[in-house]
C-alpha cells in the first residue's frame, strides 16, 4: 500500500486509483491537517472539469480540477489556537502525572511492606494481557479493514454511481486516521477487559494437580479451576476479535462496493469479499465448536439443575449432543472455506442452517423431551447417582467430609444435681455480651473522647492464674472526627492506646465487667505497659492516613495518652517505627497530596525530613491488598502477641468452578443479626473455600504476615508458585500467636449453611428433602435475620477435652406458608484451639466439626422458642416489668446453647439501661432453661439451681451482680440498723462512689468528679470506722483490699478506674 507520495509523509492523502501523484499539498498530514484537504477521489484527476474530491471542511477532500464554475476558496480552515493546545497539553500532562503518582505511590507502599514481587506480579501480568489483547484486537480488525479496502472494485467510487459515494468521498480525507484509529481504539477495549483475567491465565499456569479426578470425565479437579476457565477465556476473546474484525471488513466491502444490494433484492459479492466473509465465518464456526466442546465440562459445574452438577439429562443428552454440535460446526465450517473458493453459497448456507437445526432439536428439544417424559417420571431412581456425586463432592469443596456427627439423646426432664460433672461447660457461660457491652467499655474505659471502641466487641481467650478464660476485648482505638482541622486529624490524633479485657463469665460488682486489663496505663492481671507495646496506629477506627515521625531530638506532637485515668494532662509521642512510605521530600510529598488530594502535605510545617505517611490502616484491607487472591474474613481481632498487638485475620482461597459442588452467595450466607449492611458481609459465589491462610498485622507499624495454614490445598500451592516469597509456613508461627488463632467466623456460616442439607448423605433421603435444617433466627432481634455463630469453650460429647470453639444450632427447615417448629435439630461445634505449647505446631484437633443430631421426634425446644418460654413466664415477666421502672430499658443478651447432662441448656444474661445518654447496660439477671422449666434469677448459679431442684450442682463463674447495687441506682443502699448494716451501707457507698467518679472523669465533668471523690473519702470513713467497731481488724500494709472492694483507711488510694 502507498502512503502518498504527494502527501509529503505517512499520513498525506492517498493515491488516485491509477496510482498517479496524491496532489495533496506538503506536510506530514496533507493540505489541511489530518481533517483537511485531501487529494483526488479516485476515477479521476478533474481535468474533465468534474469536482474530484468531495467539499473543504472537516470531512472535506481537496478540489479536483478546476471549471468554470469552481472558484478557489481564500484564507485556510481555522485552526486550534495556541491557548486551547496549551489547555489540552497541561491536561494531558495533569492526567499522566496523577496516573504516575498512583503507581508510584502503590510501590512505595508495597516496597515499605515487602511486598514488592505482589505488585508487579500483577502488574506485568496485566501489562502482558493487555497488549496481547489490545495487539491481536487491533491487527485483526486493521487487517480486516486494509484487506477489505485493498480489494475494492476498481470503479467502486466513481462519483453518481450509487449512494454511498458521497460517503467514500467523505471518508476519503481521513480515510488513514479511521483505518489506524478504529483498530486502535478497539485493542484498547480489548485490551483492558482481556488483562482482568490476570489471575485466571496465572492460575492456569501454574496450577498443581488436586489429586482427585471427577466422577464424569476422569479429568483432575483443577481441570476444572484452573484450565477450562483460561480455555473459555481464550475462545471468549477470540470469539470476539473474529466478530469484531469479521464486522468490520464487512462494513468497508459493503461502503466500497464490495457486497452490493442489487435493486431487485438479490446480493452481490465481489470474489474477494466472498473468500474474506468465507473466511470469517469459518473462523467463527470453529470457535463455536470449542466452545461446544467444553460445554461438555461445564455440565460438571452446573447450578440451573436441582443438585449442582452434570445430571441423569447432562450425561445422556447434553454432553453427546454437544459433541454432535461441535463435529457439526466443524463441518460447516469447511463448507464456508469452500464456498470462499468456489463461489458456490449453497452448501454452506444449507449446513448453517442443518447446525441451526442441529441446535435447536438436538441441543435443545431433546435434552427437554429427556427430561420432561424419562428423568421426571422416575427422577428419583434416575437422578440416585448424580445425587450422591453433588453431596459427596459439595461436602468435599466446603470442608464438610470429616465432620463428626453424634446422635444425642436431647432429653428435657431435670433432677438435682445433673450438672455436677459439667464444669468444662458451665464454668465458662458467656454472661458478658460482646455486642451489648461495647457502651460499657467506652464509658468506663475510653477516658478521652479521641478514644471509641467497636460496636461488637472481639472474643478470645487468656490465661488468668494458670487457667485458661473466654476473654471480651477490644482495642482502644483513635477517634478522630472529621470536623477536626487537617491537623488534628492528620498529625495530632494518630493512634489509639492499649488493650481492654474482660473476663467473659465473671461479673464485678453492679454487674459491670471484670477487668482483666484496662485503665491507662493499662494494668491488670495479664498485662501492663511494660509488657506490651499498647499504641495502635492500625486499627480498624483508624485515620484514612497520618503524617508521623519528626527528627530526633524535635518536641513530640501526636497526642499519646492521658497521664494517667484521672489526669487531665496528655502526653505527646512519636513514632519510632517504620510503618509507612517516606514524605521528607518534597517530590514524595507532591505525590501523595495528589492521592490524597491533601496539599497540605506539601505546605503544612508538620511534614518534616523524618516524616512517614501511614495509610491504608484497616487490617483486613492490608491483607487483601498484599494477597489479592484471597477472600478475608470480616472479623479480624487484635490479640497481645510476643509483647505486641497483632490483628489476626483469617483469609481464604475460593473458587466457583468445583465441578458438582453446590455454590452459595457469601452476600446472603454470611449475614447474621451483627453483619448487617452493604460491606459487613463477604460478597461474592463460591462453590469451593478453604482456610488456608493466617495472616498477622502488626498493630504499631502496620507490618503484614502471611502464614500458609492449609499447606495442602492445591489453590493455595497454585498461587504460592505466583508468589515464592509472600507467605510463609504456618511452623514459623509461635507458640503465643498459635495460641490465641480460632476457627474462622465467615467459614463456619458458609459451611453451617451447607450442613443445614448436606448433613444428610444418602441420595434417597436427599432427594425427599424431608430432614432439611435451617440457622435460627435470632430470638433477640426484630425481623427474620440470622442467630450468630458464637465463639465460647466448651466439652462437646466425646470430646476428651473442652475447646474454644464456635458453636451454632439448627431447627427445622423453614419454609414458607407453613407452621414453623422451633426445636432444636442440631447443635454443631468447630474445635478453635490451635496452639499446643510449641513453636509452629497446630493440634490435631483444631479445625473438627462436631454434629449432635437430636431425635426428630425431640421437645427440646430451640432458641426462638426458649425466648417464647422466657418472654411468657408469669414470674421472669414481673421480674422485668419491676426492672423497667424508672425508664430503663431491659437488653436480652446473647442466648447460649449448651450441650449438657443429656439435654440443651440455654443461658441468657439480662441487662438493663436506664435511659439517661451517660449510662451504659450492667447485668442484672440470668435467665435459664433447660426442656420446658425456666430459671430466673440474680446469678447464673441461682437461675440453674431454680431448673434442677434447688441444686444443679454446676460450678459456675464468680458473680458481683447478686450482692447490693450501689445507692442511688438500683435502689436505695440498706439502713444503718447495726454495725454490720453501717459497714454494708459505707461500703456499698464507696463503690457507687467510685463508679460514679469515673464517669463524670470520662464526661470531663471535674466538678462532679471531685464531689464523688468526697462521697469516696466519707464512705471510706464510715467504712473503717464500722470495720473498727467490730473487730478492730484491718488489712495489713501493702496488703491489696478484696476485689471490687476500697482499701482500709491509711492504704494507697484507690484508682478512679477500679478493676471492677
Amino acid at each position: 500500500m502507498s502512503f502518498g507520495q504527494g502527501g509529503g509523509g505517512p499520513f498525506g492523502g492517498p493515491p488516485r486509483d491509477g496510482g498517479g501523484s496524491a496532489g495533496g499539498s506538503s506536510g506530514p498530514f496533507g493540505a489541511f491537517g489530518p481533517f483537511g484537504g485531501a487529494p483526488q477521489g479516485p476515477g479521476g484527476d478533474g481535468r474533465d472539469g468534474g469536482q474530484g474530491g468531495g467539499p473543504f471542511g472537516p470531512f472535506g477532500g481537496g478540489a479536483g480540477g478546476s471549471s468554470a464554475a469552481d472558484r478557489p476558496r481564500s484564507g485556510r480552515p481555522g485552526r486550534p489556537s495556541a491557548l486551547v493546545l496549551t489547555v489540552i497539553a497541561v491536561a494531558i500532562l495533569v492526567g499522566l502525572f496523577v496516573l504516575f503518582t498512583n503507581v508510584y505511590t502503590e510501590v512505595l507502599w508495597f516496597s515499605q511492606l515487602g511486598f514488592t514481587e505482589v505488585f508487579w506480579t500483577e502488574v506485568l501480568a496485566k501489562a502482558a494481557l493487555f497488549l496481547l489483547g489490545a495487539l491481536g484486537m487491533a491487527l485483526a480488525v486493521w487487517l480486516a479493514i486494509r484487506t477489505a479496502w485493498r480489494h475494492r472494485p476498481s470503479d467502486a467510487s466513481a462519483a453518481g454511481r450509487d449512494s454511498l459515494s458521497q460517503a467514500q468521498r467523505q471518508l476519503e480525507p481521513i480515510r488513514r486516521l479511521v483505518f489506524l484509529g478504529v483498530p486502535v481504539v478497539l485493542g484498547l477495549f480489548a485490551g483492558s477487559a482481556a488483562m482482568n483475567g490476570w489471575d485466571t491465565v496465572l492460575l492456569f499456569l501454574n496450577q498443581v494437580p488436586y489429586g482427585q479426578a471427577d466422577p464424569e470425565f476422569g479429568l483432575d479437579m483443577m481441570f476444572f479451576m484452573a484450565t477450562l476457565p483460561f480455555l473459555s477465556l481464550v475462545a471468549g476473546y477470540l470469539t470476539s476479535v473474529v466478530l469484531v474484525a469479521g464486522i468490520a471488513g464487512v462494513l468497508v466491502h459493503y461502503l466500497y462496493g464490495s457486497v452490493r444490494v442489487e435493486e431487485g433484492g438479490g446480493i452481490r459479492v465481489a470474489p474477494a469479499a466472498r473468500v474474506h466473509v468465507g473466511v470469517v465465518l469459518a473462523l467463527f464456526l470453529l470457535l463455536q465448536a470449542v466452545n461446544f466442546w467444553l460445554n461438555r465440562y461445564r455440565t460438571a459445574q452446573s447450578q440451573s439443575g436441582s443438585w449442582a452438577g452434570a445430571l441423569y439429562t447432562d450425561v445422556n443428552a447434553v454432553i453427546p449432543t454437544s459433541a454432535i454440535l461441535a463435529v457439526t460446526a466443524v463441518i460447516v465450517a469447511g463448507l464456508f472455506v469452500w464456498t470462499a473458493f468456489s463461489g458456490k453459497w449453497r452448501l454452506s448456507l444449507i449446513g448453517t442452517a442443518v447446525l441451526v437445526i442441529t441446535a435447536l432439536v438436538v441441543g435443545t428439544a431433546y435434552p427437554f423431551v429427556v427430561q420432561e417424559y424419562q428423568v421426571k417420571p422416575s427422577e428419583r431412581t434416575l437422578e440416585a447417582e448424580y445425587i450422591s456425586r453433588n453431596i459427596e463432592l459439595t461436602r468435599e469443596a466446603y470442608g464438610l467430609d470429616a465432620v463428626e456427627v453424634t446422635n444425642y439423646e436431647g432429653v428435657t426432664e431435670t433432677e438435682a444435681g445433673a450438672l455436677a460433672g459439667e464444669e468444662a461447660n458451665t464454668a465458662n457461660v458467656r454472661l458478658m455480651d460482646p455486642n451489648l457491652i461495647s457502651q460499657t467499655f467506652g464509658q468506663l474505659q475510653q477516658f478521652r473522647p479521641y478514644y471509641a471502641f467497636p460496636d461488637t466487641l472481639h472474643v478470645d481467650r487468656y490465661e488468668v492464674d494458670g487457667q485458661t478464660r473466654d476473654t471480651i476485648l477490644a482495642a482502644r482505638d483513635v477517634n478522630v472526627d472529621d470536623t477536626q482541622s487537617w491537623v488534628n486529624r492528620h498529625t495530632i490524633y494518630t493512634h489509639g492506646y492499649g488493650m481492654v479485657v474482660a473476663d467473659a463469665s465473671e461479673v464485678a460488682a453492679g454487674g459491670r465487667p471484670q477487668w482483666l486489663l484496662s485503665e491507662i496505663p493499662t494494668r491488670g492481671p495479664l498485662a501492663s505497659d511494660e509488657d506490651y507495646e499498647p499504641r495502635i496506629y492500625f486499627g480498624q477506627n483508624s485515620p484514612s492516613y497520618s503524617v508521623v515521625g519528626a527528627p530526633e531530638g524535635a518536641p513530640a506532637v501526636e497526642r499519646d495518652r492521658p497521664q494517667t485515668a484521672d489526669s487531665q494532662d496528655d502526653t505527646a509521642y512519636t513514632f519510632s517505627g517504620d510503618g509507612g512510605p517516606s514524605v521528607g521530600g518534597l517530590f514524595n510529598r507532591l505525590a501523595y497530596a495528589v492521592k490524597f488530594g491533601s496539599p497540605e502535605l506539601v505546605l503544612s510545617s508538620d511534614v518534616n525530613e523524618a516524616s512517614q505517611i501511614l495509610y491504608d490502616r484497616d487490617p483486613a484491607d492490608r491483607v487483601s491488598k498484599v494477597a489479592p487472591y484471597l477472600t478475608v474474613d470480616t472479623s479480624p481481632y487484635p490479640a497481645i502477641v510476643d509483647g505486641r498487638v497483632q490483628w489476626i485475620v483469617d483469609a481464604y482461597t475460593t473458587s466457583d468452578q468445583f465441578p458438582y459442588s453446590t455454590a452459595q452467595q457469601l452476600g446472603e450466607v454470611t449475614v447474621d443479626s451483627l453483619s448487617q449492611g452493604p460491606n459487613a458481609a463477604l460478597q461474592g459465589r463460591v462453590n469451593y473455600i478453604r482456610n488456608s491462610v493466617k495472616a498477622t498485622v502488626d498493630a504499631y507499624d502496620g507490618s503484614v504476615t502471611l502464614y500458609a495454614w492449609d499447606d495442602q490445598d492445591p489453590l493455595l500451592q497454585a498461587w504460592q508458585k505466583v508468589y515464592p516469597s509472600s507467605l510463609r509456613p504456618y511452623s514459623e508461627m509461635s507458640a503465643a500467636l498459635m495460641d490465641h488463632v480460632r476457627y474462622p467466623e465467615d467459614m463456619f456460616k458458609v459451611q453451617r449453611e451447607l450442613l443445614g442439607r448436606y448433613h444428610v448423605t444418602d441420595a434417597d433421603d436427599f432427594y425427599e428433602n424431608n430432614d432439611a435444617w435451617s440457622v435460627p433466627s435470632d430470638p433477640t432481634r426484630d425481623g427474620d435475620v440470622k442467630q450468630p455463630p458464637y465463639y465460647m469453650t466448651l466439652q462437646m460429647p466425646g470430646q476428651e477435652e473442652p475447646a474454644f470453639s464456635l458453636t451454632s444450632n439448627y431447627i427445622p427447615q423453614i419454609t414458607q406458608g407453613s407452621q414453623q417448629r422451633n426445636v432444636l435439630y442440631g447443635f454443631l461445634s468447630a474445635a478453635g484451639d490451635a496452639g499446643t505449647g510449641e513453636d509452629g505446631v497446630k493440634a490435631e484437633d483444631y479445625g473438627t466439626l462436631r454434629l449432635l443430631e437430636l431425635p426428630r421426634s425431640t421437645t427440646v425446644p430451640g432458641p426462638g422458642q426458649a425466648q417464647a418460654n422466657f418472654d411468657s413466664n408469669a414470674t421472669v415477666s414481673r421480674e422485668l416489668n419491676l426492672l423497667r421502672q424508672g425508664a430503663s430499658e431491659v437488653l436480652n443478651g446473647n442466648m447460649i446453647t449448651l450441650p449438657v447432662a443429656g439435654g440443651v441448656l440455654y443461658v441468657q444474661p439480662v441487662y438493663v439501661r436506664s435511659s439517661g445518654g451517660t449510662t451504659y447496660p450492667t447485668l442484672r439477671k440470668v435467665l435459664v432453661s433447660f426442656g420446658d422449666k425456666v430459671g430466673f434469677a440474680d446469678t447464673l448459679q441461682e437461675a440453674l439451681d431454680q431448673v434442677f431442684d434447688g441444686d444443679s450442682g454446676a460450678v459456675t463463674p464468680e458473680e458481683g451482680q447478686a450482692g447490693d447495687p450501689p445507692q442511688g441506682e438500683d435502689g436505695a443502699a440498706p439502713a444503718p440498723g447495726s454495725v454490720q448494716e453501717e459497714l454494708s451501707s459505707a461500703l456499698a457507698e464507696a463503690q457507687d462512689a467510685l463508679t460514679r467518679g469515673q464517669e463524670r472523669l470520662a464526661e470531663g465533668d471535674w466538678a462532679g468528679y471531685g464531689e464523688q471523690q468526697d462521697r469516696l473519702n466519707e464512705a471510706l470513713r464510715r467504712a473503717t470506722a464500722a470495720d473498727d467497731a467490730l473487730d478492730g481488724d484491718a488489712p495489713a500494709d501493702g496488703e491489696a483490699p478484696a476485689e471490687g472492694q476500697p482499701p482500709a483507711e491509711g492504704s494507697e488510694a484507690p484508682s478512679p478506674a477500679p478493676e471492677g
